[in-house]
């Protein structure tokens, strides 16, 4: 084995030495059936983890040596997975696109901020099932540092789950039981930081030099100088530049590349060892359960100079070696980039080309989001229908995760040029965006604050919940009830075309209720000064007790969505692997997009203007939909066209199909 890596030009000799040297260590560990499902894994994987290794590591002379300990990490993951998992994986592999079928409906939480603790998740389980959920993401419960920790995302401890929340043992038997109610779960792995407060943060701090390794540290400014002209500023009222001094650290102190906070240390995978122990963690949390990881802050893990150091080539590298290192020990659970970039650079963390189905299953729909508010708070669709024109097309084997609100601010992350393109200025377009949503435009039904405002830019980005941006909560202010209808109805056309896209819509805690805009967080020291907790209330269980009452607002949302989600569930032109193709309608406030199937086509009707619109019916000729033409949405009825026109009614969606 002594020249395993050294073979870059015969991979096939590499996994046969392998294979030969190791096949009794595995044995005595997992037994002959296993060892031999194993091997067939690996087999199958092993160019995916191969090639990425050797072009990262291949040079060190410690090359070998870490891909041995890498292999044993393997054998111990893979020999610890409990058997259900292991059958888990078996028929995941044998329906490898189960994460792309339309009864996929996502559902996003804080475990504190719903139910208290893991097993008040459990207890909500019922919950989740009578709204449909089938894939539950608990935002961050690992153990953080005290305090401000980035809303759990300043991790202490990546094998402990946060004392107030619970222990490993709670969040294995949740896992368990949301299996047994058909219910996936993801989990964060916070990949490209630790806390200062991590044991190897603590170790680098004390001068230990096999942990300064772990992080980027400098002990003067000349590389910091270098690098930080082409960072950005990711909170640049509080944590301004990318890079903090501590005098105390190996004696005589250091600087620490800290993108984010200061109290949330970049790690460096320029050292083999920080891959390994990144790959040990993700072996650990879906040995817990995990079927889903969402790799927090993935764009930033690989630094170049002259860069702004985000989607390097080693990025995806590194995303692949680990897809496949997952691929061969728990092939059931799969990975989630957390990318917020531009369309063409999002393509390269779900695959193109030659790194098709080799990088993560799922990532963020955020240009979608960021779309839908820009036509609401405009009524206009044309710059959501050209974007959509001039998009990649998602490749098989991935996923889009599509929302409406998250945890995180809304950044307007359009291009200028594709504004131009619809006659739009983009300095005057975000400018607009920000002044309707923070609620200081005139005639704005929005109610949300901005988030990083810069003044010499004036550069921002928008927090608030659904409800409030979309107008519930001035309404309910006003006492109006034709402000308060026009709320709701905005709630469920955001829902509606969300829900009618391919890849798994997600419900943000609360949206499903219509919670509002909550300003206790600037009671608690740690949340003050982050006013994204606005939109991240406790869950209103007293509110949640009207959701069957058509009658009320939560119900009318509710009930809704559970409209919504049957209809979807029974849609097969939902499947995330159809066609999709976008159309003009003529009109600027309506949009329409198709997916198609060779059992039929799905158009999407959304009118984003606050009065009745209409379209030319040839719109479903140009779409080669023919047959009975009937509206999902409306029971199958069919649309309402006349004198050639299809009308819909304020802020109306339609789901328009040409099969039975």
């Amino acid at each position: 084995m002594h020249n395993l890596l050294r073979m870059s030009s015969n991979p096939r000799s590499a996994f046969e030495s392998l294979k030969k040297n190791q096949s009794s260590k595995l044995a005595a560990r997992c037994g002959t059936r296993d060892a031999d499902i194993f091997w067939l894994r690996l087999e199958r994987y092993f160019e995916d983890l191969y090639y990425p290794l050797m072009e990262l590591y291949g040079k060190r002379y410690d090359a070998v040596e870490q891909f041995e300990l890498l292999f044993d990490q393997m054998i111990d993951a893979y020999a610890a997975r409990p058997e259900p998992l292991r059958i888990l994986d078996l028929e995941r592999q044998f329906t490898q696109r189960w994460f792309q079928e339309p009864n996929m409906v996502g559902y996003v939480c804080y475990v504190d901020l719903f139910a208290g603790n893991l097993n008040g998740i459990r207890e909500k389980i019922g919950y989740f099932q009578e709204l449909g959920v089938t894939y539950l993401h608990l935002m961050p419960l690992l153990e953080p540092s005290p305090g401000n920790n980035d809303g759990g995302y300043a991790v202490k401890d990546y094998r402990k789950v946060n004392p107030e929340l619970g222990t490993m043992s709670d969040l294995k038997q949740l896992s368990e039981e949301l299996h047994a109610s058909g219910i996936s779960l993801c989990l964060d792995l916070v990949l490209n930081h630790t806390a200062k407060e991590h044991e190897w943060a603590q170790k680098a701090m004390a001068g230990e030099e096999q942990y300064l390794k772990y992080y980027y540290t400098y002990p003067d400014r000349t590389l910091p100088d270098i690098y930080e002209p082409k960072l950005p500023e990711i909170f640049p009222n509080d944590a301004p530049g990318n890079f903090t001094w501590y005098p105390n650290m190996a004696g005589n102190g250091r600087w620490v590349w800290t993108t984010f906070n200061e109290f949330q240390w970049d790690l460096n995978y320029t050292n083999p060892n920080v891959f390994r122990e990144v790959a040990d963690i993700m072996f650990f949390l879906a040995n817990q359960g995990g079927d889903a990881l969402r790799l927090d802050a993935a764009p930033f893990i690989w630094k170049r100079e002259g860069t702004n150091c985000q989607n390097q080539p080693e990025v995806f590298q590194l995303i692949q070696a680990f897809r496949a290192v997952m691929r061969v020990v728990a092939p059931g659970t799969i990975l989630k980039a957390e990318a917020i970039v531009p369309p063409d650079e999002l393509q390269k963390y779900l695959g193109v080309k030659a790194t098709v189905e080799k990088q993560c299953e799922l990532a963020y729909n955020n240009q979608l989001m960021v779309l839908l508010w820009s036509s609401l708070a405009s009524r206009k669709v044309n710059l959501m229908t050209h974007v959509f024109h001039s998009s990649p097309k998602m490749m098989i084997g991935c996923a889009p995760i599509n929302y409406i609100r998250n945890h995180d601010d809304i950044g307007w992350a359009m291009t200028d040029k594709a504004l131009a393109t619809v006659g739009e200025d983009g300095f005057l377009h975000r400018q607009f965006l920000n002044q309707f949503y923070s609620g200081t435009f005139d005639g704005s039904f929005a109610k949300g604050s901005l988030f990083q405002f810069n003044p010499e830019t004036l550069d921002a980005r928008i927090t608030g919940t659904t409800a409030s941006l979309c107008g519930l909560e001035k309404a309910l202010a006003m006492g109006d009830e034709r402000e308060i209808d026009l709320a709701v109805r905005r709630i469920m056309l955001m829902h509606s075309i969300i829900f009618g896209f391919g890849g798994i819509p997600v419900i943000h805690m609360g949206d499903e209720l219509g919670l509002l805009n909550d300003s206790s967080y600037m009671n608690d020291e740690t949340k003050a000064s982050d006013n994204r907790w606005m939109h991240r209330p406790s869950m209103d269980w007293d509110k949640a007790l009207l959701r069957q009452d058509k009658n009320t607002i939560e119900g009318r949302i509710f009930r809704g969505l559970l409209h919504l989600i049957k209809v979807r569930k029974s849609t097969s032109l939902l499947h995330c692997f159809s066609y999709f193709h976008p159309m003009w309608t003529g009109n600027d406030s309506v949009l329409s997009y198709c997916q198609t199937r060779p059992e039929g086509t799905l158009m999407v009707l959304a009118n984003f203007g606050e009065r009745e619109q209409s379209i030319d019916a040839k719109i479903l000729e140009y779409a080669n939909m023919k047959g009975n033409i009937h509206n999902l949405l409306a029971s199958g009825a069919a649309p309402s066209i006349i004198d050639g026109r299809i009308y819909l009614q304020t802020y109306e969606a339609m789901w328009l199909a040409d099969y039975d």
